[in-house]
């Protein structure tokens, strides 16, 4: 078995970050054309949509703000029209804070953590769902975080924001199951990206030996898990909540 998207349009939020760019290229390598959301980071993005060209599936960058609502509907037009109607929605973008405990992190950390997860679930649910509906299939794929259930001190407004996505994911997948759309969340422990790579901090002996496998995980082993939840063979899995922590934590039956 392999994991074909020919033909299918995929959408990444945040895809010019770390991970996001990860995610994109194994999309890509899967067959599927790919928009590339930014808030920012134009330069990046379009490096990234040169490169996904070169591998001969058509992309195209989109600049929004996923907290508004009017911002993700302009961006499904400029989707629809540049690559069709989006079958695949991985939502990744989040917002970055400072971390500290919770008398003293900022309020407006947690509206942040709001607006970037649970807000953005629902605007991408209001402007692609619908069509999907129509399609009869669809998939939704919510970058969750091993945070969500290890609670750890300093955490409190990603693990908040997070908490509320998953939420928004379990409902969706129970509202939209009928019409054969799948709903999931990929959760990563702390992952090794480009950056670690670029500055040798791969490795944390202080993190790794609470981790079952005795490693971190990477960005690639994120997209395969993503790439798996966005394909057919994925088709009777939805309302889960998939740790790719390597056993750091394990959801109770």
């Amino acid at each position: 078995m392999k994991i074909d998207l020919t033909g299918r349009t995929a959408l990444i939020t945040g895809a010019s970050g770390q991970l996001g760019r990860v995610m994109a290229r194994t999309l890509a390598g899967c067959g599927a054309n790919v928009a590339l959301h930014y808030r920012g980071n134009a330069a990046k993005a379009e490096e990234l949509k040169a490169e996904l060209a070169d591998m001969g599936v058509r992309a195209l960058t989109v600049q929004a703000d996923v907290t508004k609502l009017d911002d993700v509907l302009a961006m499904k037009e400029t989707v629809n029209a540049g690559l069709g109607a989006v079958d695949i929605v991985v939502a990744n973008a989040v917002i970055q804070y400072q971390w500290t405990s919770v008398l003293e992190q900022a309020v407006e950390d947690y509206v942040g953590q709001f607006e970037s997860c649970v807000l953005q679930s629902v605007h991408l649910a209001k402007a692609f769902v619908p069509a999907m509906i129509e399609r009869r299939g669809g998939r939704l794929i919510g970058i969750n975080t091993e945070c969500a259930m290890q609670n750890y001190p300093t955490q409190s407004a990603y693990v908040a924001g997070k908490r509320g996505m998953d939420g928004v994911y379990r409902v969706l997948a129970r509202e939209v199951g009928e019409h054969q759309i799948t709903v999931n969340q990929v959760a990563p422990g702390w992952t090794i990206s480009e950056r670690d790579r670029s500055e040798g901090t791969e490795r944390s002996k202080g993190y790794e030996s609470g981790v079952p496998l005795k490693r971190r995980g990477t960005d690639q082993e994120i997209a395969n898990v993503v790439a798996f939840l966005a394909s057919d063979l994925a088709s009777f899995i939805t309302g889960a909540y998939v740790p790719v922590s390597g056993g750091s934590v394990m959801p109770a039956i």
